[in-house]
């Protein structure tokens, strides 16, 4: 009589890779959760395809940051080294690259800043940082990456990367837009997770929490544009959105379980509060309930046992 399942299948795992450490470094703020060094990437992988995960999405941690984020523009930069190490790994994987700049720039925002920003407010170029997306979605492309995933809320973000892609013969390689990600307080530990020095907030780019109707119509405009597959960020506080979403399209829903969600069960199973299994497969199925095909999780290797 069951109405919802969640199965292996939908669950997505993300995976840190640090190119400054050796050893694996257990996330401070997520307990469990590691940054792996390059040389663990192909074994990070193929524990998760023996686990029963049919898909891992991959942000970089490197020590080459700058204003414009240019590693992750390099065919030898940390972003194509780890997505050809995933590739090598295991190739029925899907791999999944995160394409975003928080990661590689020094300032922590998600695309290039507008000239006479002196402060760093967060106030970014819209179209340089397409160019730029166009180019990283290429390297993503070449290094073996079956989807490509912009995540910095830029307006033309998706038709720009799929004419990119198209023209350098990638017309095969899907887009996982974050077609509705907020500026929310629930991505704090991922900030430790990445090294990020960011500051301030991304409100300038990223959704207000409060705009429902404005977070369908950015989607849409992501599934018009060319997107395969649409995100909903974070989760559970953005169930209605999930919801609504899944009533006005027939592409299949991603949910992103993001840090501060998982660092607050951890939290709370530590303190005694909750039960860790039960509350996860609860929240994992709300997630499926709500509309979702796919769930991005951190908890996705422990889910895949409980499941």
């Amino acid at each position: 009589m069951r109405e919802t399942v969640v199965t292996r299948n939908d669950l997505v795992l993300p995976l840190f890779v640090n190119e400054g450490i050796s050893e694996p470094v257990e996330v401070v703020s997520m307990p469990g959760v590691f940054n792996w060094p390059e040389s663990s990437v192909a074994d990070e992988v193929k524990r998760a395809w023996e686990n029963g995960i049919k898909a891992v999405i991959l942000f970089g941690v490197t020590k080459h940051k700058d204003a414009l984020g240019s590693d992750s523009l390099k065919a030898d930069g940390l972003m194509a080294r780890m997505l050809r190490s995933a590739r090598a790994a295991v190739p029925g994987m899907v791999v999944i690259a995160d394409n975003c700049f928080c990661e590689y720039t020094d300032h922590g925002h998600c695309g290039v800043l507008k000239t006479g920003d002196p402060d760093q407010s967060g106030v970014v170029d819209n179209d340089a940082t397409l160019a730029n997306l166009q180019q990283q979605a290429v390297v993503a492309a070449e290094a073996g990456a079956d989807l490509v995933a912009p995540s910095g809320m830029m307006d033309g973000m998706v038709e720009a990367m799929r004419v990119a892609l198209d023209q350098h013969g990638f017309d095969h390689v899907g887009i996982m837009a974050y077609a509705a990600k907020f500026a929310s307080s629930f991505y704090g530990p991922f900030r430790d997770a990445v090294d990020s020095t960011f500051k301030g907030n991304r409100q300038t780019y990223q959704m207000d929490s409060a705009n429902g109707r404005e977070a369908i119509a950015e989607a849409l405009q992501d599934e018009m544009e060319g997107a395969d597959i649409l995100m909903v960020k974070p989760g559970l506080a953005y169930l209605d959105v999930l919801a609504r979403l899944r009533d006005q399209t027939d592409k299949p829903l991603a949910v992103y379980q993001v840090s501060g969600e998982y660092s607050m069960i951890k939290h709370a199973v530590a303190a005694g509060a909750i039960d860790e299994k039960a509350i996860v497969v609860e929240t994992l199925t709300a997630f499926k309930r709500a509309g979702s095909d796919l769930i991005l999780t951190y908890y996705a290797n422990e889910a895949a046992h409980w499941l």
